[in-house]
């Protein structure tokens, strides 16, 4: 059984949902879906392969993650933690003796590693501490502590798919962009959206104005990502690539991204942690380095449907070959076994 820790509420349904339909029973704790059916304002629906697990809900109420108790983490073969450095060090010691006595902590990277996160999960790693990367680019953080298996996110090419790019229109999916400004690149983005009339969609991001596309439902955004023409992307820092990005692809919206010089801006010490520009490079995708550059490439998407469609489609095939949920779910069901 799996006991699963969760920061993030789309990553843990993409990876609950892959781990029990693999026949894995897990128990998410604290997490969005520690009730499977999850919650009406959340951006994804409920997990129904996911088993309910009432005992365990009513006996974790009794303890704080920062001071998971033996007895319960033994009612575990393997637990799964998502970033969160704080809940290892905070646990350690008990997780030291439930490692020897035959359990797993697994830490699973999501792309927010800095030098500061691998300093600190340095002794956990040296006495037992698993781990599982997201890119190969995290070898390039400063101190990397190491890895015993690369396995990236996933998206179930089944599910995003069927772009038609009928709608001229430009779109961008991030959470407060504003907000978070130079860390999610917003001058970037906002310099095409605002040049074309686009939308930004996700929640936070009421301070755009008429260029906010509010937060959408999960079958809304795949029917916005199949309709509209162009997606823009700035990703966000220090993450080598994010859930938009394959979600574009994945569904054929041809993309417009920054280079990884821009990437970068954030950082006064140059990092090359970006993925994103050699993943669209692969399929003659269209990575800027000026504001201008992206507003020219957007127009040539919005002017040329053959050349949007060709884009698109060849973006899906590396999606298919990186990302596919099929291909992820052999590499997790080896690496938990």
């Amino acid at each position: 059984m799996i006991l699963y820790i969760s920061c993030h509420s789309i990553l843990e349904y993409d990876e609950l949902k892959l781990f029990s339909e693999l026949g894995y029973d897990a128990f998410s704790l604290g997490g969005a879906y520690t009730d499977p059916k999850g919650h009406i304002t959340l951006p994804r629906p409920g997990i129904p392969s996911l088993a309910f697990h009432e005992d365990l809900m009513i006996e974790s109420r009794d303890f704080a993650r920062t001071a998971m108790p033996l007895s319960f983490l033994k009612k575990f073969d393997q637990v799964v933690i998502m970033h969160s450095p704080e809940l290892i060090t905070a646990n350690w010691p008990t997780f030291k003796q439930y490692i020897a006595e035959g359990g797993r902590i697994i830490w699973r990277s999501i792309g927010q590693s800095t030098e500061g996160v691998e300093s600190r999960l340095k002794q956990p790693r040296l006495e037992g501490l698993e781990i599982v990367r997201y890119s190969p680019k995290e070898a390039n953080i400063p101190g990397f502590i190491g890895a015993d298996a690369m396995i990236r996110f996933y998206k179930d090419e089944d599910e995003f798919k069927g772009w038609s790019g009928h709608e001229e229109r430009v779109i961008n999916f991030t959470q407060s962009l504003k907000g978070r400004r130079m860390f999610c690149h917003h001058d970037e983005i906002m310099a095409v959206i605002a040049h074309y009339g686009g939308r930004v969609y996700g929640t936070g991001n009421e301070d755009l104005g008429e260029y906010n596309g509010g937060e959408v439902t999960a079958d809304k955004q795949k029917e916005i990502l199949r309709s509209a023409r162009v997606a823009v992307y700035g990703g966000t820092w220090p993450a080598c690539y994010t859930l938009s990005v394959m979600e574009y692809m994945m569904t054929g919206i041809p993309v417009v991204a920054i280079n990884k010089q821009m990437a970068m801006a954030p950082v006064s010490e140059p990092l090359d942690f970006y993925e994103v520009e050699a993943i669209l490079k692969e399929c003659n995708g269209l990575v800027a380095g000026t504001q201008q550059e992206m507003i020219d490439y957007t127009n040539q998407l919005l002017s040329d449907r053959k050349l949007s469609k060709q884009i698109g489609d060849d973006q899906r095939k590396v999606a298919i070959q990186l990302f596919s949920k099929e291909r992820i779910s052999k590499e997790w069901q080896k690496y938990l076994q």
